[in-house]
Formats: structure tokens, sequence, C-alpha cells
């Protein structure tokens, strides 16, 4: 038998898969790294994230829109999904991960905290609570802040944070004036308190005020930065003014210095007290202990509260006053189920510690360079489109010209995780432990996003 025909189709079949080969080599060459997708949100075949939304869905609540994608584990700013790949993580649980996904000091107290005491209610004393007001006290005054802060209320977030400081202004309203006319609150619009009724009150977004309506009586709503308007907005009927220093939900948007000053000047001309919330800007976000910590102590704060970072994931949130406001609480004017709690309240002694570290501190500084010298770059670029950096530290706002839905989606399917606020706005808020070359490496997924979108 001839080996000849056998010969001729191996060599045909050898073309053809050299031929193959060849195309594809040369549809890989011509292909833009910028245009590649590795971390599809809808993946060929089975996908197991699908199958898991599929039979859980149904059963929650629907109040957030989500990508198709179920994350399952993390470490540092490192979280994989449920096929297995990773995401680098520019969100940070939405400033919340300052130290990262999965520390280990944290994992071990939790660890030892769970098998020794969790909860033993707000009728006793438990180990931790005091200590973590003391250390939440004395950090700071220590590090520039609230130079006269003297007494913490913890509870679970930062909407219930918020609430207890609107409770304690309305309480120290009616003992200064028992006429019971100081009751107004004051806040800014594009201002995000929370979500319960009180901290929705003083969130002046139509979004979120009118599915709910009518809010609670007695709050006016001022502009931001406005210094001319300050005297007509704040009045002696003002018990309270409640203010981020840096806006995070609204864009990003900082009060300017000279702003804050003239406002709490105006608080002490009518006897009302001066409220930050810097839930989203505390805790070093801002290269600073507190985002207010560079301020004059005449622009101090009364009431300050905090959540987020505080436990790093874990549920915890906190009210710090001074004693204008904490000689005016009585016992049974405000309370808390599982608020300081044993085992939220260690963990939150560590994190508040490691958060003052000034090597931290620094970083956060350096880190944000990075950021600013490639958003400076991206602003000659695409000046059509990136129209302004806003923010300080590691709590900074890309303004774009158009909605980035798109970006935040291309950057997804390339791997990195980056969340947007207010209106046209990309919101950075990664860990403050977060790598420089993460940075360098996620500001290049977050390139090829744009280029990818400009198309």
């Amino acid at each position: 038998m001839s080996l000849r025909p056998t010969l001729r189709l191996a060599a045909t079949a050898s073309r053809r898969c050299c031929s193959l080969a060849s195309t594809r080599l040369a549809s890989t060459a011509t292909v833009p790294k910028y245009k590649e997708i590795t971390h599809p949100d809808i993946m060929p075949g089975s996908s197991k994230s699908q199958s898991l939304i599929d039979s859980t869905s149904p059963y929650m609540v629907t109040t957030y829109s989500r990508p198709p994608i179920v994350f399952t584990k993390a470490s540092g700013s490192l979280i994989w999904d449920a096929a297995g790949r990773e995401y680098l993580d520019f969100t940070g649980g939405i400033a919340v991960n300052s130290l990262g996904h999965n520390d280990p000091q944290l994992c071990a107290i939790m660890a030892d905290q769970a098998t020794t005491l969790t909860h033993c209610s707000n009728l006793y004393y438990n180990s931790w609570v005091g200590e973590l007001s003391k250390k939440l006290v004395g950090l700071t005054r220590e590090k520039g802040g609230m130079h006269d802060a003297a007494q913490v209320f913890v509870c679970n977030s930062g909407s219930e944070a918020n609430e207890a400081g609107i409770k304690f202004a309305r309480k120290v309203g009616k003992v200064v004036d028992p006429s019971g006319q100081k009751v107004e609150i004051v806040s800014f619009r594009n201002a995000f308190h929370g979500r319960t009724m009180g901290s929705l009150s003083a969130t002046p977004n139509p979004k979120y005020q009118e599915p709910f309506a009518p809010m609670v009586p007695g709050f006016r709503v001022g502009e931001l930065n406005d210094v001319a308007g300050i005297d007509e907005l704040v009045t002696e009927r003002t018990c309270s003014v409640i203010v981020e220093p840096i806006q995070g939900e609204g864009g990003v948007t900082p009060a300017e210095d000279e702003f804050l000053v003239r406002l709490a000047r105006r608080c002490r001309e009518v006897g009302a007290l001066v409220h930050y919330d810097e839930i989203q800007c505390g805790l070093g976000r801002t290269g600073q202990f507190w985002a207010h910590g560079h301020l004059p102590k005449e622009a101090h704060p009364d009431i300050l509260t905090t959540a987020k970072a505080l436990g790093n994931g874990f549920p915890i949130g906190a009210t710090i006053i001074n004693e204008r406001v904490g000689e005016k609480i009585k016992v049974g004017d405000h309370g808390t189920t599982f608020g300081g709690n044993p085992l939220a309240c260690r963990l939150a002694c560590n994190i508040v510690e490691r958060l003052g570290d000034e090597k931290l501190l620094e970083g956060v500084k350096r880190k944000e360079k990075i950021f600013r010298e490639t958003f400076e770059r991206w602003r000659g670029e695409w000046p059509e489109l990136v129209k302004e950096v806003r923010g300080k530290g590691l709590i900074l706002g890309l303004q774009l010209s158009e909605d980035p839905a798109g970006i935040v989606k291309a950057a997804r399917e390339r791997g990195l995780l980056v969340i947007t606020a207010g209106t046209n706005t990309l919101r950075f808020v990664p860990a403050l432990t977060i790598e420089e070359g993460q940075i360098q490496e996620g500001l290049e997924k977050l390139e090829n996003a744009i280029r990818a979108t400009r198309e």
C-alpha cells in the first residue's frame, strides 16, 4: 500500500494547523492590550457566580444593583470571585477596609475574643468598651483633632452614630433654650449622613428622601462653601450644624478651611453645636488622623462621628462629644443593644492605634501623589473627559464630563474594582495599606478601561 495519500493528507493537515496558529498569533498580536478583557462579568459556559446568584437573589430585598459576580475571599488589596479570578480593589469596601482585607492581627483578635466574650448587653460594663472610648478620646487629642474631646457613645454603624449626634444636639438645644425653639439642624446640599430617618433628613438628596417623605421636621439646607450665606443659614433657632469635612458620597468635595472656620464661629455666636461627620474621610484617610486636624481649635467640633474604618469591616460606629454636650446627656437619653460589644470594641482598639501610626499616615500622603500624577497626565491626554481632581490623601475624586458607568464596568472586566460618587465622579478609597506597585498596576488597568470606552 502506497504511503503517498497519507503523507499528502498529513501535509495538508499540518499546513492548516500552521495557518490557523499563525492566524491566532496574528490576531493576538494585533489586539491592543487595552482591549483585552480578562474578567468578563458573564463567563462562557456554566458560571458558579451566576448559579449562586440565581439560587439566592430571589430571597434578597432588591436595595442594590450588583454586577453578576460573587466574591468569596480576599487578602490585603486583592479579592477573588467564585471562579477564582483575582481583582485589585480600589474601593476598600467603600472606605471601610483601611487596613486591607483579612488583616492577620484582626483575624487573630476576632478568633480569640469570639471564644471569650462577644456580648453581654449595656446593662453591664465589659472589658473593652471603656478602653475603646479612652483610646478614641486620647488619640483624637494627641493627633491634633477635637481638642476638647471628652466622651464616646459606641454604636454599630455610621448612620447610628449620626442619629446619636442629632439626638444629642436636640437635647442640648432644649436644655439651652427651654422654650423648645432651638431645635433646627443644618446640613448641606450633596451631603450623605445615612439612611435612617434622622440622618436621612440631614441628607438633602431627592433620590434618597422622596420615597420616604415626609422627613423629620426641623432640618435646613445650605450650600457647602458658601461663606456669604452662613449668617442667614445658622440662626438662634439652630441647635447643630452637621457637615462632612470632605463630602464622600456627594462627589468627594472638600469643605474649604475658610468656610469651616467661619461656620464654627457663627455656631459659637448663636450657641449652636458643630458636628463633623468623618465617617468616610476620618481615621487616617486624608493622611492625618482626623480630616479636621489641621484646622484651628476654634473650628473643632463639639460632636464627631466615625464608623467605616473603625471596624475594618466589623460593624461599629462611635459618636465623640465634648463636655458641653456630655454634661447634658443623662441616663436613659439614648441606648443601643449591640453597640459597645466587647468583640467590636477590642477590634477597634487595635485598629485606631494602627491608623494613627505616623508611618502609615505619611504613606497615605506618598500614595496620594501617585494617583494625582497619573490623574494630571490623563487631564492632559483627555481634556474633554477628565475635568478635575478633588480630595485629599486616599479619598480622591476624578470628575468626568460623562457618566463613568462604562469605565467602571470596563475596569472590572480588566480585574480592577472602582466606584463612583456624586455626578460623573470616579471615587478612589482603597486600603491605606495598599502597595505603591498595586496603585500603579490598578491605574494601568483603569487607563486601559478608559481607552477601551473612548472608541
